[in-house]
């Protein structure tokens, strides 16, 4: 096995992404094609077609692959859970592509993809315990411990954005259902649904969630309230784990972590949850963007 390179892909809902990638973190080759949601058999014809032609980029055969999905593999069955991808959810994601590939595949979450590679050559860099939260369209997180995914035996360790938001009246959860069929999650309020959710309940209006932030930089109170409220509600769902993991570093990705006030506003904020009153946890921004969770898949790769 030539391990020289790695290969990443990143299964998302819509795009499937791979990365050629060498241990110096230098990128030979990327190529992006639609996800062909809803069929399984499509999806695994897809990533393989995707890892021949970064093969044929490498001028080697039977290089190491890693994959993040939008969901978990089981520990107990091996298959699939958790996925707002529906269509894998179930299936023996990992078996059926070893066996499709002819060679070991990992398969984790995309956000543990993130917290990998943070730590390992971004925002988390030199840290031993990094956490890593997507805030887009969903909204999880990934541990990376000592340069290591920290997955736990039921593979949800991370799982945060399905955890209620802390300090939050049961009244107030019970307005925000998610699609994990419970209520109140942080995902409710915390990805990018969750904040034009917040502003409806606030003004009445309907908003994207990237207009809200944009409008709340040109002046518009109520678009800056609804951000302020945002910026509240993330103090409460990041403070909670900092009072059970106080990670070295919090890193942040997905679509509301390029909104830069947050990273001047947000740290002042955690004091008032963080037992202790005090907490100095540094905040960054994915140092990888939007390319990090690929490149994370390409270290998970790593033998």
């Amino acid at each position: 096995m030539h391990i020289d390179w790695l290969i990443g892909i990143d299964l998302g809902g819509t795009k499937t992404e791979v990365i050629l990638m060498d241990r110096q973190s230098n990128e030979r080759f990327r190529k992006r094609v639609p996800t062909p949601a809803g069929d399984y058999p499509a999806t695994l014809k897809t990533i393989r077609s995707l890892v021949l032609d970064a093969e044929a980029q490498a001028g080697s055969g039977d290089l190491p692959v890693g994959i993040g999905i939008p969901g978990s593999v089981s520990g107990i069955t091996g298959l699939v859970k958790n996925g707002n991808s529906t269509w894998l959810n179930g299936q023996p994601m990992q078996d059926d592509l070893c066996a499709l590939l002819q060679r070991p595949v990992t398969v984790t979450n995309d956000a543990n993809c993130l917290a990998l590679s943070e730590a390992t050559d971004g925002a988390g860099a030199n840290h031993n315990l990094v956490f890593a939260a997507i805030l887009g369209t969903g909204c999880g997180a990934g541990i990376s411990v000592n340069g290591r995914i920290l997955s736990g035996p039921n593979g949800v360790a991370g799982e945060w954005g399905h955890n209620p938001l802390a300090w939050t009246p049961q009244s107030e959860l019970a307005l925000r259902p998610c699609f994990c069929g419970r209520y109140g999650c942080n995902e409710t309020f915390l990805s990018g649904i969750g904040l034009s959710l917040t502003h409806k309940r606030l003004s009445g209006q309907e908003c994207p969630d990237l207009d809200i932030v944009d409008n709340a930089c040109k002046g518009d109170a109520a678009a800056a309230e609804t951000l302020n409220q945002y910026l509240e509600h993330l103090a409460r769902g990041l403070a909670a784990v900092i009072n059970v993991l106080d990670p070295d570093i919090i890193v942040l990705g997905g679509g509301m972590s390029n909104v830069e006030q947050m990273y001047r506003e947000l740290p002042p904020r955690l004091g008032k949850y963080v037992f202790g009153g005090e907490c100095g946890t540094p905040i960054l921004k994915a140092a990888h963007g939007d390319s990090s969770g690929v490149r994370g898949a390409a270290w998970l790769s790593r033998p």
